[in-house]
């Protein structure tokens, strides 16, 4: 049995390498992201300590003492109205999809942001991506805007839709 748990927790500087990983397969494979050339864990563990410094979460989900997926929350612009504001994104590893460890991070990550006074969450997906946008709306949020083509990445056209939740 204690291969089924997973534990969720706060992002660690030891995890960099392999949330590296976890992301460079969205980031070779798919048009999820739109960053085209791969990370590395030093590129990684930069990005961590800037959602740290902003006073956000960043969480891990960890299975068989390995991380499995993370999500975090990060400023969804910089102008200081836009201050209760933040963009959340999650990623799992290949073999860790449609296990129901998005839901536990995101279940997770949006009870520390409500704690932290966040007021309006949001969400990017590019699409179609059925998986995020069930996953999205499955947490309360609702679709408020699609930009058409407005991606470029392996040689097609993405759409990008934007899905909020005012905690």
């Amino acid at each position: 049995m204690g291969s089924q748990i997973v534990k969720i927790r706060a992002v660690e500087s030891s995890d960099s390498d392999t949330l590296a990983e976890i992301y460079n397969y969205y980031v070779l494979g798919s048009v999820v992201t739109f960053e085209e050339d791969p990370i590395s864990g030093a590129e990684m563990e930069q990005r961590i300590g800037a959602v740290r410094s902003s006073t956000l979460p960043w969480l891990v989900a960890e299975k068989d003492g390995r991380a499995v997926g993370f999500a975090y929350a990060s400023p969804w612009k910089t102008r200081s109205a836009y201050r209760f504001s933040v963009e959340v994104t999650v990623y799992l590893a290949r073999d860790s999809a449609r296990c129901g460890i998005g839901s536990m991070l995101y279940g997770e990550l949006l009870s520390i942001l409500h704690k932290l006074g966040a007021h309006a969450v949001i969400g990017g997906i590019a699409l179609p991506n059925d998986a995020s946008v069930a996953l999205h709306e499955k947490f309360g949020f609702k679709k408020v805007a699609h930009f058409q083509q407005v991606g470029f990445k392996f040689n097609q056209w993405i759409d990008v839709g934007y899905w909020e939740r005012v905690l």
